[in-house]
């Protein structure tokens, strides 16, 4: 998945837009047909309209009344990794401003942000919602799930979050709070518009690797947000604002959280050790479609995750994985076919390449014994393996 990601590479705003459309609240005041019609320049609301209207925004002012404390402006100095030419010994390595968001994890300091907000990072300053600033020390990171944990000294009132206990669903309040192009303590509103989706962050060994279950909300996100918070109703967060899709660097409409699952996974550990360990299969692959399918005499409904490419020596390998073996043409592109079909991990029944990720991800850990069941030539095979831990980038 193409995505930008939100970091303000520079703390000047060269130009404000203006952006007009349809929004949550003029759709609740919208008329229905048992509406009386307005007058010219008169707008007609219905008393449960006025009430439904009044609650709203008493939620959404409790929101930010409870959750913008526990929000931080993350304010870094970075190095940029090119010399000044000509080269000379007076000669220094260059420096850029950015800033994203973060939030406050726990009482003891610890701030979380995404990792591309802090990348090569030589200061990091934190200030809070009251304005009070404090040079911040990173504990400890994690690029594979662009996770971050800073820490804080001396700052007396710190605002831990809560974080959701509940999955998110489509459909549901989401609201961002961050520092969009560096306006700090700003709260936007939309709704959860699609779970499961993942976000490609890193290579190595050939093999791409993706975060799993990103949540993607239509509330609007720009660069500035990225560590933010995402929080429901509640005010609970339910995701780390992270990334956005957009021809124009700004929201369009589609942006990204990594879930609050990963994020209560993965933030203890870099408390505890600065690192943390994911665990590796060894291989590329993708959905198998109904043309997939076909191709290697499976039924069209037939559904899984195709296995392009073996890494050699990696567990796949030694637990007897095989990879596609032959091109075919499917729709004018040539495309890998042959290979295993993991339809199930254990117990978990797998569908798609993503939920082989999403399975490895939130059950899995580096040194475990997995049960891979796959359609080989037609046929259902279990292949036991151990997981092996993710080369470092």
């Amino acid at each position: 998945m193409h995505s930008k990601r939100l970091l303000m590479g520079i703390l000047s705003v060269t130009a404000i837009l203006v952006l007009t459309g349809c929004n949550l609240l003029s759709l609740m005041t919208a008329q229905t047909p048992e509406n009386v019609p307005a007058t010219e320049n008169e707008v007609t609301t219905l008393p449960d309209q006025a009430g439904i209207l009044s609650a709203l925004q008493t939620a959404l002012e409790t929101i930010y009344t409870n959750v913008n404390p526990s929000v931080v402006s993350v304010q870094v100095i970075q190095q940029s990794g090119e010399a000044v030419l000509p080269f000379s010994e007076d000669s220094t390595l260059p420096y850029e401003q950015g800033a994203g968001s973060g939030f406050v994890w726990d009482s003891q300091g610890h701030i979380v942000t995404n990792y591309h907000v802090i990348e090569n990072a030589t200061r990091i300053v934190v200030r809070f919602a009251d304005d009070t600033t404090a040079e911040a020390t990173l504990v400890g990171s994690d690029p594979d799930s662009d996770l971050a944990v800073l820490k804080v000294d001396g700052v007396a009132s710190l605002r831990p979050v809560r974080l959701a206990q509940i999955e998110p669903a489509v459909g549901q309040l989401s609201v961002a709070i961050g520092n969009p192009f560096g306006l700090e303590n700003t709260m936007t509103v939309g709704f959860i518009s699609a779970i499961g989706r993942s976000l490609t962050v890193g290579e190595t060994l050939g093999s791409r690797y993706s975060i799993p279950d990103i949540i993607q909300t239509d509330a609007p996100i720009n660069p500035g947000n990225s560590g933010g918070v995402l929080v429901n109703e509640q005010g609970e967060v339910i995701g780390v604002t992270t990334a956005i899709i957009s021809p124009v660097q700004a929201s369009v409409g589609i942006g990204f959280a990594i879930p609050a699952a990963i994020v209560e996974r993965v933030v203890p550990v870099l408390i505890e050790t600065g690192a943390y360990a994911h665990p590796w299969i060894g291989i590329s692959g993708t959905t198998l479609t109904a043309d997939m399918a076909e191709a290697m005499d499976l039924p069209a409904n037939q559904r899984g995750a195709l296995v392009i490419e073996v890494i050699a020596s990696s567990p796949a390998e030694q637990g007897g994985v095989r990879e596609s073996t032959r091109q075919v043409t499917l729709n004018g592109a040539q495309t890998s076919v042959g290979g295993d079909v993991i339809i199930a991990l254990d117990a978990t029944p797998v569908r798609s390449f993503e939920d082989l990720i999403s399975a490895l991800s939130a059950q899995t850990r580096p040194g475990q014994s997995i049960t891979l069941t796959v359609l080989r030539d037609g046929a259902e095979q279990e292949l036991r393996l151990t997981l092996g831990e993710r080369p470092k980038s």
